[in-house]
């Protein structure tokens, strides 16, 4: 029997995989330090040991947007959507908006409607975020690099940390229509770029948002649209680099994605 919650909380008794928030901080010369960045060593998806790590970065060297994007239904529709930030330097940092299970807690779209469960975000490194769903969850994943600039990038990432400090201070509940992975992503851009993003179900049908990207023309491809999306399926790159020390790398090499300085859209 479901239980309607009337308030969001942060004090539950949570899946081990989503015990910690992120706490992640911007000083004045424009030092990102993120404190509890997930990277879990897997067995299976069910199975694993979770590091919780903190890293800094500059945010006066990011200068790649990447999209993610994981459909998990046998037919075309539901999908977990999340982006990657990368840096001069080579790494990476992926920030996945997701429900904050609890012990025992599965997804559930309806369950999702009867705040039945929290919103996180989870800042993670990609073999983690990445590798969880390729190598044991086994679902297709596509990586696009987005047409941002650095600056357009920066912005999305600092209004990605404000808001995930927000929620740790002021909890809110996830809804499968309206405060999802996808509506987040799209809101985040909304804020630099007003009107950049129409309304469209393909956002509400999140296998569709990265064909919503295309006719935006958003990602960074010349591929017709027949053809782009299979070309950016990455799952074969991930089995094969599982354990390289430059994962990141080794998964965008390739004609297909562009791992070179973005454009302006």
């Amino acid at each position: 029997m479901l239980t309607v919650a009337f308030r969001p909380s942060n004090e539950r008794t949570w899946a081990s995989d989503q015990a910690r928030l992120p706490d992640a901080t911007i000083d004045n010369t424009g030092k990102l330090i993120v404190r509890n960045v997930r990277n879990a060593h897997y067995r299976s998806a069910t199975d694993f040991d979770v590091v919780w790590e903190s890293r800094s970065y500059s945010l006066n060297e990011v200068e790649s947007l990447w999209f993610i994007v994981e459909p998990f239904a046998d037919w075309r529709g539901p999908a977990h959507t999340f982006l990657s930030f990368g840096f001069r330097d080579g790494r990476y940092l992926a920030i996945s908006v997701e429900i904050r299970k609890e012990q025992g807690e599965t997804f559930s779209p309806l369950k999702g409607l009867l705040r039945q469960y929290e919103l996180a975000y989870v800042f993670g490194d990609e073999r983690d975020l990445i590798g969880l769903r390729v190598l044991h969850r086994r679902d297709d994943v596509f990586l696009y690099r987005m047409r941002a600039t650095p600056e357009q990038t920066k912005a999305i990432l600092t209004s990605m940390v404000n808001r995930s400090a927000g929620i740790a201070s002021n909890p809110e509940f996830y809804n499968t229509l309206t405060n999802t992975c996808t509506s987040n992503i799209v809101d985040h851009v909304l804020e630099i770029a007003p009107g950049s993003i129409p309304w469209s179900y393909k956002t509400l049908l999140p296998a569709y948002s990265d064909d919503l990207a295309f006719e935006l023309n958003l990602i960074e491809t010349d591929l017709p649209s027949d053809r782009y999306r299979a070309a950016h399926r990455i799952n074969e790159r991930v089995e094969a680099h599982a354990d390289h020390p430059e994962f990141s790398i080794r998964i965008r090499q390739g004609p297909e994605i562009r791992s070179g300085q973005s454009t302006t859209h």
